[in-house]
């Protein structure tokens, strides 16, 4: 038993030590919720979930991470505005069209009235 516990302190301590040094190497853009002064406080103050929350909330993604998010060209407006294209505008509904469509669910609805569909219920 004895074991255990020494190995959970150290574990605990590597964790802390861990957390301490890459929230102080960190640079202050990546740092979320909480100046970097909070979280070194956060992590030495509160043992195990301290480190944790630094971990898992403090930190933000690199910018090596952000750059790797994939943009199509067509929704890239960097990339439309290097090619002298300009985004298309969002279709917009054509008012004729949502009449006929309206029209259609109404017949549809009167349809399945005729059939006799309230009857099986």
């Amino acid at each position: 038993m004895a074991r255990v516990l020494v190995f959970a302190v150290v574990a605990a301590a590597v964790l802390t030590v861990f957390a301490v040094v890459d929230c102080a190497l960190t640079e202050r853009a990546r740092v979320r919720a909480l100046p970097k002064w909070g979280w070194l406080l956060v992590a030495l103050l509160l043992p195990v979930v301290g480190p944790l929350l630094w971990l898992v909330i403090g930190r933000g993604p690199s910018a090596r991470r952000r750059a790797m998010r994939v943009i199509g060209p067509d929704d890239d407006p960097d990339f439309l505005r290097r090619h002298g294209a300009r985004p298309l505008p969002a279709p917009r509904p054509d008012e004729a069209r949502w009449r006929e469509l309206e029209q259609e669910l109404a017949n549809l609805d009167s349809d399945s009235d005729d059939e006799g569909d309230s009857g099986r219920r």
